[in-house]
């Protein structure tokens, strides 16, 4: 690989060991931060994608997760396989509540339609080939259009190798991009999950929180056909072979001991703008808790004493509560905090620095006032369409998908849309048929009436007239008539039912136009304009990737100029994250946390009912201090869960927690609610990562779920 901006960014003088998501390929460069903190292994071999360990970590397509045995089988959070466990349960068989567990091969269940296991096969730096010198010429929908092309021709030359999923990711806001080439298992099943009084214990009450004694693990085993190769479901596949998985931990961690944690972070922001920073936490978070809050407390209304539908919403209810508190969390801390100042002095003195310099200055300021003044643009049109995006009823959205899905099937596969190539098929296909364990008429309609009064509130001319004319609504139109034309919107329709819905994944456009169906017909009737309207989104996302790629490079120069290092915002792609295992002198209750938890802390919370409803036979093995050889000798209890300081974010979920020899020591599931921020702001005294402890997870499998065969398998006998 040629060395890349971002190898030239690391500098000795590098961030503190605990702060920083690092490609694998960086790590040699922080190989003395690495051997500080503890690794024993050789920094280098952590850059073999292919190789041990990190040929073990796959992602679930927004969780992390790693093979633990030579047949396939992969552990990863409760919570990412918590849609899986919904998806497989109903009133009468309430598998959330008893967990579920399968003793043989044959025992074990599709996960939820669209489940996948990514494992990483090669990532290359391709920035040259996505912004040629042609494309370098280009601006706004002309350069966002010669950058996807340029992106899809790479994917379909990378995925002419049958069964595999290439992405071409962009760093440092498009100044980079790498293409990661993952196999795509995508028969995916159900192993193990334990009852949600372990894996979900303490539920909304205690997430984010500490202390903590949440069992949060859960199983899949990837299936590929006879031959190896990546298949849709068949009861003829047989499990996944990786070339490597990871090996239990013999020996139970402590406090002061090297971690580290393997996976996909989702997204992080700490290279925005000051007036991102005021956008976001000024504005955007506090509407989306407001409306993230009502959403719950009319699902909660709707569902109420109807359990079949509770559990469609159950995934939905547990991820909105997740990021409600997440977002409630990050506003807490950053009220009366001192972030935006100090992000306006940096990019005041960002801007000093380039206009010191007249080589700098030619190069770097008109791109900075640029970046400053398309920022406002899309803000302001965030604004404007927050409440009409809430107001989409899911069965229409199916509707646009379908119809987009079959104009765009009549071109030219190279020339179709990104996101409804061939390629993408089976995960269009997979949304509309989870569809059928997920939706009610009654909840959607609900959720779509409570925002669309408030939508219909806004001014004319902050309306969206091509959608008000396609479903009958209009600016000030009052609650009873937006109810009847909801009301005749979805009477109109036969989307609601499963097998309806999916037969329109295989229609023409003729067959859409012709239709009398409402969903099918407002959908049509918004199809041509919606289309312009992308054309000028994708105008300003040019325009945005050409100015935001200056300004980073600018801000690396400077950064590099004080000897800082600077390292990738997440953007879903493989990481690794270390630290060590330590608790804090104090905690956001006022008192010092202690690095660990045990079981004695479960059956303190105990309630029996509710988010602490622990399994009796889980407090009963407490109650007897059945512990085995899973008792920590200092804490004389099951250690449960552990604090470190790692830096993880959303999509480390489910990361595999090795120690300094690279053995699986528990799995990365959280964080602590006054050091989320770390998104944006990093703060490395508050900053704990909180993980699921191996022994925790061993001995909850064997002393209460009897799960002989999954221990066997990992070789924990």
């Amino acid at each position: 690989m040629k060395k890349s901006l971002i190898a030239l960014a690391i500098l000795s003088t590098a961030a503190h060991a605990e702060e920083g998501m690092w490609m694998p390929q960086q790590l040699p460069q922080v190989a003395k931060q690495l051997k500080a903190a503890g690794l024993k292994l050789d920094p280098a071999t952590l850059t073999k994608l292919t190789e041990f360990p990190m040929g073990a970590i796959v992602s679930l397509g927004g969780c992390s997760a790693s093979f633990v045995s030579p047949q396939g089988l992969v552990a990863t959070n409760h919570h990412c396989v918590y849609d899986s466990v919904a998806h497989n349960s109903t009133a009468a068989n309430d598998l959330l509540t008893n967990g579920f567990l399968a003793r043989t091969l044959a025992e074990e269940v599709p996960a939820k339609p669209g489940s996948r296991v990514f494992v990483t096969k090669e990532v290359l730096n391709v920035s040259d080939r996505i912004i040629t010198p042609e494309v370098a010429k280009l601006a706004g929908k002309a350069r966002s259009d010669a950058i996807e092309k340029n992106q899809k021709a790479l994917q379909s030359a990378c995925e002419k190798d049958e069964g595999h999923r290439c992405t071409v990711s962009s760093f440092y806001g498009g100044l980079e991009f790498y293409q990661i080439k993952q196999l795509e298992i995508r028969d995916v099943r159900l192993v193990h999950a334990p009852p949600s009084g372990v894996g979900k214990f303490g539920g909304d009450t205690d997430n984010w929180m500490w202390p903590r004694h949440t069992g949060d693990y859960g199983f899949y085993r990837a299936y590929v056909s006879k031959d190896g190769k990546a298949a849709d479901y068949s009861k003829d596949n047989v499990p996944y072979l990786p070339k490597h998985h990871l090996k239990l931990a013999r020996e139970g961690v402590k406090e002061g001991d090297f971690v580290m944690a393997l996976g996909y972070p989702g997204r992080t922001n700490r290279h925005r703008l000051p007036s991102e920073v005021a956008f976001t936490f000024d504005w955007n978070y506090p509407n989306y808790v407001k409306a993230t809050g009502d959403n719950l407390a009319i699902i909660e209304r709707e569902t109420k004493d109807d359990r079949d539908t509770a559990l469609k919403y159950a995934a939905q209810v547990a991820n909105n509560n997740n990021y409600y508190k997440n977002r409630q969390g990050m506003l807490d801390s950053y009220a009366g905090s001192d972030f935006l100042a100090r992000k306006t002095r940096e990019h005041e003195e960002l801007k000093a620095w380039v206009n010191g310099d007249a080589k700098r200055q030619r190069e770097f300021a008109a791109a900075i006032t640029r970046v400053e003044q398309l920022i406002a643009k899309r803000d302001a049109d965030v604004k404007r369409d927050f409440e009409l995006n809430y107001s989409q009823p899911r069965l229409l959205n199916a509707a646009r998908l379908m119809l987009r899905l079959a104009n765009e099937s009549q071109k030219p596969d190279a020339e179709r849309k990104a996101g409804y190539q061939t390629r993408d098929l089976p995960r269009l296909k997979a949304s509309i048929a989870a569809l059928a364990r997920s939706y009610d008429e009654k909840v959607d309609k609900a959720l779509v009436m409570h925002h669309l009064q408030k939508y219909a509130a806004q001014p004319q001319a902050e309306h969206n007239a091509n959608w008000d004319a396609a479903v009958g609504v209009a600016a000030g139109m009052p609650a009873a008539e937006l109810k009847a034309a909801m009301d005749r919107l979805y009477a109109g329709s036969k989307l609601g039912d499963a097998a309806a819905r999916e037969a329109w994944l295989d229609r023409k456009p003729e067959d859409f136009k012709a239709s009398g169906d409402s969903f099918i017909k407002a959908a049509v009737a918004m199809y041509d304009i919606a289309l312009k309207e992308e054309a000028e989104e994708e105008e300003l996302a040019g325009n945005l990737q050409q100015a935001y790629s200056s300004y980073m490079k600018a801000k690396m120069a400077h950064m590099k100029s004080k000897g800082q290092a600077v390292y990738p915002d997440a953007n879903g792609t493989l990481r690794v994250t270390f630290g060590n295992i330590t608790g804090r002198p104090w905690g956001a209750d006022g008192t010092a946390w202690t690095a660990f938890t045990t079981v004695k802390g479960v059956a303190a919370k105990a309630t029996g009912t509710g988010e602490f409803n622990a399994p009796k036979a889980q407090l009963d093995a407490i109650k007897a201090k059945d512990f085995g050889h899973y008792v920590d000798p200092k804490l004389k209890s099951v250690p449960v869960n552990y604090l470190a300081t790692l830096d993880i974010t959303g999509g480390n979920s489910g990361s595999a927690a090795l120690n300094a020899k690279g053995e699986f020591i528990g799995l990365a599931f959280d964080g602590t609610l006054d050091s989320i921020i770390s998104d944006w702001d990093y703060n490395k005294a508050n900053t704990r990562s909180i993980q699921v402890d191996l022994r925790y997870m061993l001995w909850n499998m064997r002393h209460v779920d009897k799960a002989d065969n999954l221990l066997r398998e990992m070789g924990a006998e």
